[in-house]
């Protein structure tokens, strides 16, 4: 690979931590220097961003939410961790009225407050609750809210439940699945979860992406000479075309910086000298 510096989708796929499946990924593209945005749980399979070289300096930048997520919650399955890695039982649960069902999911859409899953990446005094809890040690999670953009249900063969939903970042789609099925009277676990999409990215057989296209900060030009750009020289904020405050992506040659303009008239650099690769 003549470019060090890589922007693409993967898919994961289920019972893969998304550790081992960037290692294989590694492997296969035989690079040294690569990372991956927004964890994906081992059960859970889809969307996973992959950058290699300078672009794993990316992430935070990026245009990431909100999240699309497709789900099967089994209606009746008890799960300490939602999903069906550890169903302790299964209840049995008298068909619904499909319209029912329907209305359930659609409730949900707006603010969405919840308790996380024990089982989950979420980090108390620095370790991950996964860890805590398959440990056997207490797991005490704050409450969060999220924000459900969008939510329907796409089928529903009982005792299984397919449903779409659009959310914000950081949302627990095992935690919708168990609010869905109490809402309903009963207990619940996903038996399936994808996710579908992160803001714009999507999975398309790890093609190349211009990072350019993915970036949140907006565009800005720089009137003076390049140079200065590339020798990381102190930058004046007349010398911008936009000089109000805020955070700017500025391309020049082959090259982009993200920066800073603050309150002060202050220009930082948050990064600086990408190199733009073409394939």
């Amino acid at each position: 690979m003549t470019c060090p510096n890589r922007l693409f989708v993967a898919k994961k796929p289920m019972f893969v931590g998304s550790n081992t499946f960037l290692s294989r990924i590694k492997r296969r593209y035989g690079v040294k220097k690569a990372g991956f945005s927004g964890t994906l749980d081992p059960f859970a399979c889809g969307v996973l961003i992959i950058a290699f070289g300078q672009y794993t300096k990316l992430f935070r930048f990026l245009q990431k939410s909100p999240k699309t997520y497709r789900a099967v919650l089994w209606l009746g399955a008890v799960s300490d961790t939602l999903d069906i890695e550890h169903i302790e039982r299964i209840d049995p649960i008298a068909p619904m009225e499909e319209k029912r069902v329907e209305n359930a999911v659609k409730a949900f859409e707006g603010t969405f407050e919840y308790i996380p899953p024990k089982y989950s990446a979420k980090r108390i005094d620095g370790r991950r609750a996964y860890d805590l809890a398959r440990a056997g040690e207490s797991v005490e999670l704050a409450t969060c809210r999220s924000r459900i953009h969008a939510i329907s249900m796409l089928h529903y063969r009982h005792p299984f439940v397919t449903f779409e939903a659009t959310v914000s970042e950081g949302t627990y789609i095992r935690s919708l699945g168990e609010a869905i099925a109490e809402k309903l009277g009963c207990a619940g676990a996903l038996s399936y979860l994808e996710r579908k999409r992160e803001g714009k990215f999507v999975y398309d057989h790890e093609k190349p992406l211009d990072p350019l296209e993915y970036l949140q900060p907006p565009r800005n030009r720089y009137l003076g000479d390049p140079r200065d750009l590339l020798l990381g020289k102190k930058l004046q904020k007349e010398r911008f075309e936009i000089q109000r405050p805020g955070t700017y992506t500025v391309v020049f040659d082959d090259y982009f910086s993200i920066l800073e303009i603050d309150e002060g008239d202050r220009v930082a650099y948050l990064l600086n000298k990408v190199k733009l690769c073409s394939y």
